[in-house]
Formats: C-alpha cells, structure tokens, sequence
C-alpha cells in the first residue's frame, strides 16, 4: 500500500477511536450519576442532598431546613429552559395531582442553575406564569451558592454559549426528599406522572 495511503488509513483509524472514547466517556459519566443515585435507594443512606444556602422568589434566604417537615421534589433548572424544565413542571403538578390527598405533604422545589439571570423576581414571575403548578418554590443564590447546592446534590450543569443567547446544559433527575429532608428516591424526568405516583406513594408508605 502506498505511503500517503497508509497515513490516510491510519489518520482515519485514530478519528474513529477519539469518537468512540468521546462516546464512551458521556456514557460512563451518565451510568455513574444514575448509580450514585440509585445507591442511595439500595442502601437507605442518601448520596444526595445536603446543607445549602439559597435565597427563595421573595427574595427570603432560606437553608435545607426548608425541606423539614414536608416530603420534597427537588428539580435543577433555569427560567430560559425552553422545553425540559416547563414540561418537568407541568408534569410534576400532573404527579401531585394524583396523589390526591397524600399531596398536601409535598412541596415542589426548582432550584435555579442560571443564577446570572434568575434573580428572586425572576424566578416570581416564572412561577406564577399560567400553567405551572401553584406553589412551587423557587430558589437561586450566588454563583458559588447555586454550585455548592448542585453539588450536594450531584446535580450536573453548566454554561453554553457567551453573550445574552448563552443557554445552560443541565441534569434532569427529580429527587424525592423526605420530611426529615433526607433523600428517599430519585425520579427519572420521562417516568410519567402515573408512575412517578406510584413511586411517591411506596416510598411515603415507607416513611
């Protein structure tokens, strides 16, 4: 085979291997997220959630005691999301609705991973838009704030773009939090609301 078409072969072999270590690598990472979750629920000890600070849409700071006393869906995203995070909403009133009378002890949590846009009035008039749920409470903070709280939750994000189109990558998992505001499950974000009920009520049944 001729010199330049060895090289060729070769160049095209090392392109191919690059794209399947790429490949690799988001599935692994994504396989690790959803076994550090689901180790949580195996093993009745939580892998996720924590301490933090936040500021709620009243422009209150609140901490994790916000998640005492009530069981909690706690969801990462941002107000200029254009699909996942409305229809998680929508679909997390969906579930509530069907846990009937079980739902007067859960509270929705969005927690904001855009805190350079999503101020606490940002994040009111958000909320309040026709459509979602009716109290959801909405949390952003500081830049390192909001960092420190995905963290504990493992929660992945990160910034897309520059300029004011710039758009945030984000996880989209669902986490069920107990009253004593420790981790109890997580919920995958296209599990339904039938089935994301089923779940709520094993789990609450549970304790």
């Amino acid at each position: 085979m001729p010199r330049r078409s060895v090289l060729l072969f070769a160049g095209a072999c090392i392109a191919i291997a690059a794209a399947l270590a790429t490949v690799t690598v988001v599935v692994v990472t994504g396989r690790e997220q959803a076994e550090a979750v689901a180790e949580g629920t195996s093993t009745g000890q939580p892998s996720v959630g924590g301490d933090f600070r936040l500021v709620n849409q009243q422009g209150q700071a609140v901490d994790q005691s916000l998640l005492t006393g009530k069981w909690s869906l706690v969801f990462f995203g941002f107000t200029y999301c254009p699909d996942f995070c409305p229809t998680t909403l929508t679909a997390l009133e969906a579930t509530r609705q069907r846990l009937g009378g079980a739902a007067d002890d859960l509270q929705i949590v969005f927690v904001s991973v855009d805190p350079e846009r999503d101020t606490p009035q940002a994040l009111k008039d958000y909320l309040s838009s026709d459509g979602f749920p009716p109290g959801v409470i909405g949390l952003t903070g500081t830049p390192a704030q909001v960092a420190d709280t995905a963290r504990v939750y493992r929660a992945f994000y990160e910034k897309v773009g520059e300029g004011e189109a710039y758009t945030m990558n984000h996880s989209l998992t669902v986490y069920l939090m107990g009253p004593d505001g420790r981790f109890r499950s997580a919920l995958a974000h296209d599990l339904g609301p039938e089935r994301s009920a089923e779940l709520i009520r094993r789990v609450m049944a549970r304790g």
